[in-house]
């Protein structure tokens, strides 16, 4: 193995990042091309597992907004999400890398159902493992699912890849040109300034299990890479 900082990773993308420039929907170039990073951070023998959100489909927020009940909405976006892990799998697979897609909802048919010791074996075996359905159950985010399943499968950090942002601001850099971006953080820095990294429970379970987390903006070719090599960039979130 190549000298890596992280030898196991869980990799959280954002649905929107799917998207591409339309917004919304699955753009295939745009999967591909982050299939193409993931397997050039896999030839390096690095353990990665992945969590995609489903914002490019749907959000369980809007459709309770629209008078949906929320929980039926929120199972409509667990639903978005195994979309989304179906799409990637297909594109790591097409690039001759092994990958098995997990559901926290059964579907035999599509997908494996979600067994944490098979999930850590996958990854043993040189198997990328991308968990869909959220975490099963509604009101939860994928950033929490994200936190739930590094802890289980004992991941050295998790990997928070951003649609256009660089790093954790002290305020919106989209809204205020003066923001400040912070290199590094402690989780109660997160939790203390109420700095949208993830979700206050995501952000507790990260926290309360020692995970790092590295922030850093996905549209800029090699990233990945270079924050499994150690670089410093984008925001490291470290430390109780």
């Amino acid at each position: 193995m190549t000298d890596v900082k992280y030898k196991r990773v869980l990799l959280k993308l954002s649905g929107e990042a799917l998207a591409g420039k339309k917004g919304y929907g699955i753009d295939p170039e745009t999967v591909n091309n982050i299939a193409q990073e993931i397997k050039e951070v896999y030839e390096l023998g690095v353990e990665i597992a992945i969590v995609i959100g489903g914002g490019n489909l749907w959000r369980g927020e809007a459709g309770a907004k629209l008078g949906m009940e929320r929980a039926q909405a929120d199972y409509v976006g667990m639903l978005g999400t195994v979309m989304n892990s179906l799409a990637m799998q297909d594109a790591l697979e097409a690039l001759d890398v092994p990958t098995r897609v997990q559901t926290s909802i059964e579907m035999r048919q599509v997908a494996e159902p979600y067994v944490r010791r098979k999930a850590v074996r996958h990854l043993e075996k040189g198997r990328v493992v991308i968990f869909g359905g959220g975490t099963g159950s509604p009101y939860f985010s994928t950033d929490t699912t994200a936190a739930l399943r590094a802890a289980e499968i004992n991941a050295e950090a998790i990997l928070m890849a951003k649609n256009g942002v660089d790093g954790v601001y002290n305020d919106d850099p989209r809204k205020n040109p003066n923001a400040i971006m912070f290199d590094s953080l402690t989780h109660k820095d997160i939790i203390a300034q109420g700095l949208k990294v993830m979700d206050s429970t995501a952000s507790s379970l990260s926290m309360d299990n020692d995970i790092n987390l590295v922030i850093f903006n996905m549209n800029t070719r090699g990233n990945i890479q270079r924050v499994i090599l150690g670089e410093s960039i984008g925001t490291t979130v470290e430390g109780k």
